[in-house]
């Protein structure tokens, strides 16, 4: 039996299985521990996101947009690495993916690896364009 709210089940509200959808797919993404990441409003109109990826190489890092998902994977190619005997190995090495679902008009700007810590910035450009004025004609 499952304990998941029947908001969405309303015979008023048609059409929002897509919704649905992405609230189930974020609720799954939350669930995941790693790499640990931040989420920081940096003004009105700007977000960042930053991921712990210590290790990672920008070849080894993806960012992809797909729809409104923003996946950002990490694989990490250790054959070129050499062999390494570890009396502790404590930073993690494998791969992850790690998924964000944006809100319409959310965009992202750029992506930044600095000191282990892979930051993707996100904008909502033009707050005014999210208001439109619709145009009432008259039938003649």
């Amino acid at each position: 039996m499952t304990t998941r709210t029947l908001l969405f089940d309303s015979p008023f509200l048609l059409g929002f299985d897509h919704t649905r959808s992405l609230i189930d797919r974020a609720a799954k993404a939350a669930a995941e521990g790693y790499p640990p990441y931040n989420v920081e409003q940096l003004s009105d109109t700007a977000v960042r996101i930053s991921l712990a990826v210590a290790g990672f190489t920008p070849e080894d890092l993806a960012i992809t947009l797909e729809g409104r998902q923003l996946t950002i994977a990490g694989k990490r190619d250790d054959a070129g690495r050499g062999e390494q005997a570890f009396l502790h190995r404590g930073i993690a090495a494998r791969g992850f993916v790690r998924n964000f679902v944006l809100a319409d008009g959310l965009e992202v700007a750029g992506a930044r690896l600095e000191h282990g810590l892979l930051h993707v910035d996100l904008e909502r450009p033009d707050l005014e364009r999210q208001i439109q004025r619709i145009p009432i004609t008259t039938g003649s």
